[in-house]
């Protein structure tokens, strides 16, 4: 996955800027919810029914970008496929959701953060060879 970014026009919202689509960005946000409701963690049970929910379609509401004092309500819908493929994969790669084999949950992960520490000092490394 490939996060694009312009350091001077920084979304509010992490999904925003993982997500290249607002549907995406909202489903996330939904999911992460979703855990944070349940304690932290969701069982493939839970799981399932969150995903049933978005492959019937569900309507939410969320802040309009032009007026952020203004609610607009967006409907919300992925098939199964859809959202394993475009929510939970990539949200599973980057380290911001991890999946426990034996308990066979998901929970929120520290990881994405400390991916994007070692990018940055990757970044600081390559600085350093420059000036050598």
């Amino acid at each position: 996955m490939t996060i694009l970014f312009d350091q001077f026009h920084l979304p509010k919202d992490i999904f925003e800027i993982v997500f290249s689509t607002d549907q995406q960005a909202i489903t996330a946000r939904m999911l992460v919810n979703e855990i944070k409701r349940n304690g932290g963690s969701l069982g493939k049970t839970e799981m399932s029914m969150f995903v049933k929910m978005l492959h019937t379609g569900t309507i939410v509401e969320v802040r309009d970008k032009k007026d952020a004092s203004k609610l607009k309500r967006v409907t919300v819908s992925y098939s199964r496929r859809q959202f394993y493929d475009r929510i939970l994969t990539p949200l599973k790669s980057m380290g911001i959701i991890d999946y426990d084999l034996y308990k066979k949950t998901y929970a929120l992960s520290d990881r994405f953060n400390l991916a994007l520490k070692e990018l940055g000092t990757l970044w600081l490394e390559e600085l350093k060879s420059m000036k050598r």
